[in-house]
């Protein structure tokens, strides 16, 4: 794990908290060969990272998988995702915060650790360009500390989309190291083209 001098620890957020709305069912408990999609995540997560908590909103605590890990409950709603991030920050704000989505089933090793290994003070920020349109890649990357005081502010200013906090600010971008290893799953049609099965 590349660590900072200074030593601040690097903790994983899976972000776990969606109402998956458009798929019609909660992708956290969608099967990838046999385990849950968020236990797939937080497993890869916790080889990578001091510790690993999981974003979930208040009335998802008790859900049978979620309940199996240290949760972080949101502490804002209807933000989006930033809610999750932002809640985990206020625990713990002396950290670095690896924050990934629950839905990307192609998510992998190598991309964990490419990341990882360009982890800075110089940049709030460091993410993927996604290799779909160039843009940054929210929900796989690296929040360093000090960057809460940027997220508020784009929230204060009306901004909830992490995409567009990302582009706006000195984000470090990289190149996918795996071209399909951020696409993730939204809808029915992603799930049948994806690796994930429906759990019964």
């Amino acid at each position: 794990m590349t660590e900072p001098k200074g030593g601040r620890p690097l903790f994983g957020l899976v972000l776990a908290g969606g109402k998956s709305r458009r798929m019609g069912r909660d992708k956290a408990l969608l099967d990838h060969g046999g385990q849950s999609q968020l236990a797939f995540v937080v497993h890869l997560l916790d080889d990578h990272v001091d510790q690993v908590f999981v974003s979930t909103r208040a009335e998802q605590r008790d859900e049978t998988e979620r309940s199996q890990y240290t949760q972080i409950i949101d502490h804002y709603e209807e933000i989006g995702p930033v809610a999750g991030i932002l809640s985990a920050m206020d625990e713990h704000p002396h950290a670095d915060w690896l924050v990934v989505a629950c839905d990307l089933p192609n998510i992998d090793a190598p991309t964990i650790r490419y990341l990882l290994q360009h982890r800075t003070r110089e940049h709030p920020f460091v993410a993927y360009s996604s290799s779909h349109d160039g843009l940054p890649e929210p929900l796989c990357a690296l929040y360093l500390e000090g960057s809460e005081a940027l997220l508020r502010a784009f929230v204060d200013d009306g901004l909830q989309c992490p995409r567009k906090m990302l582009i706006r600010s000195a984000t470090l971008l990289l190149e996918q190291t795996n071209p399909n290893s951020l696409d993730n799953v939204n809808t029915v049609d992603d799930l049948r083209a994806s690796v994930l099965e429906a759990a019964s």
